[in-house]
């Protein structure tokens, strides 16, 4: 190879290698730096992003102040490579702040939502969960042997896990029971089934079979509620919660279920089995249905957790102190506190806050979390399933909640930031 070949490819592989590298930062700084950002009025919040380049932050409206390591108040500032800005705001409001690589490439508009001091009531109690799903879930299609002993399977390229049946020949649908109604009134005929799938509304036809029992088949396996035990998290001043901290996924579909309603309901803990190496531990309990048992009612199942109303029932037994709402900026690696009453009694245990995530990529999964407390451990082995939605306080602040445990470690697992579940349950 000739030394001006060789030049070339050089000058080639320095070019390729510095747009992949300003192409990868841009993304990069795309996806990990939030699109909104919550401030308390009069209060100077002070924010670190992992930035592999230095860039330009800019104020675009005077009611907001920023600044870095020279303390000098400003409307457009440059951060070096990991150097924290602090903003401030006298007036709740919602704000822009622009950003940009390198001090020309514009990169995105952050939202700066400038709030009052938040206040809420971290729980950590059980409760008992009832969801009614929006529609028949479709969980899968199955055979039919038909009475000549022939296997078929009628729903099979028709009907998908996660479908939910609306209405049967044009009559809405209430539960399990009422397409069977419909369906032994419809016998073998073509029939015009209502499907929700995903965000679209389609019809779809389906020609029901005559099973061996004589009776008509559609070969599908549904289910029109789910049930369980879980954790609240927090109730507000106005008595609006939010409990679990991730959604509540069907077991067979793996998708967070779509609800039309649901209740809160008396739990009693029987017992726990802890978590060994590749085991998650569980607590079991029993969930008291009734209208005397009803604590509360749930609006919606979102993947950050469930979020309603609690009754005057609940309200009388939640005797702790509201405490105000830490945001993510205000968390930090660390002593922090788990509040749960696994014991019987609510109690804080100690934890030790070892990773915060401060990006919006995962939105259940901004700390790793691990149990430090002796008497928690003594109990639990750690963190269980049923404690997901323990509310974690740490400075005085209810910054979040308990979300997932380590399958391989269970002293160790993922909380979620508060300000992701109140963002939620608007």
């Amino acid at each position: 190879m000739t030394g001006k070949k060789f030049h070339r490819y050089v000058v080639a592989a320095f070019w390729v290698s510095l747009v992949f590298c300003i192409g990868f930062s841009y993304f990069y700084m795309k996806w990990v730096i939030p699109d909104k950002l919550n401030v308390v009025a009069e209060e100077e919040e002070q924010f670190h992003f992992s930035m592999p380049f230095g860039v330009t932050l800019s104020s675009d409206s005077e009611e907001v102040v920023l600044s870095n390591g020279s303390n000098i108040p400003t409307d457009q500032i440059n951060l070096s490579v990991n150097q924290p800005f602090s903003v401030y705001s006298e007036n709740q409001g919602s704000y822009k702040i622009g950003l940009k690589l390198f001090g020309w490439l514009q990169l995105k508009d952050i939202q700066v939502d400038v709030v009052d001091t938040k206040y809420a009531i971290p729980c950590g109690t059980p409760v008992g969960i009832y969801l009614k799903s929006d529609g028949i879930m479709v969980i899968g299609t199955g055979d039919i042997t038909k009475k000549d002993g022939m296997i078929v399977e009628p729903a099979f390229g028709v009907l998908q896990s996660g479908d939910y049946i609306e209405a049967f020949n044009g009559t809405p649908l209430k539960d399990k029971e009422a397409l069977v109604t419909e369906l032994n009134k419809n016998g073998t005929s073509e029939a015009v089934l209502a499907v929700r799938r995903g965000d679209q509304e389609i019809e779809v036809k389906m020609t029901p079979v005559e099973g061996e029992d004589g009776n008509p088949k559609l070969g599908v396996w549904v289910r029109d509620d789910t049930q369980g035990i879980g954790t609240m998290t927090y109730i507000d001043m106005n008595g609006n919660f939010g409990a679990l901290g991730h959604g509540i996924s069907d077991s067979d579909t793996g998708g967070v279920v779509q609800i039309e309603d649901g209740a809160l309901y008396e739990t009693s803990i029987l017992g726990i089995e802890k978590g060994t190496f590749g085991k998650p531990g569980v607590m079991s309990g029993v969930i008291y249905y009734g209208p005397g048992s009803v604590l509360g009612t749930i609006h919606s199942n979102t993947e950050e957790g469930i979020f309603g109303t609690v009754n005057e029932r609940f309200k009388q037994t939640a005797k702790a102190d509201a405490i105000p709402i830490g945001y993510r900026q205000d968390v930090k690696k660390g002593t922090a506190y788990i509040r749960s009453d696994v014991s019987g009694v609510v109690k804080d245990y100690e934890i030790e806050i070892q990773k915060v995530d401060y990006t919006t990529t995962h939105k259940n999964k901004g700390m790793v979390i691990k149990v430090t407390d002796p008497e928690l451990l003594a109990i639990t082995g750690g963190i269980v399933q049923g404690m997901s939605g323990s509310p974690i306080i740490q400075d005085g602040k209810l910054i979040g909640a308990v979300t997932h445990v380590f399958i391989q470690d269970s002293t160790r697992g993922y909380g979620i930031f508060i300000e992701n579940m109140l963002e939620a349950a608007e």
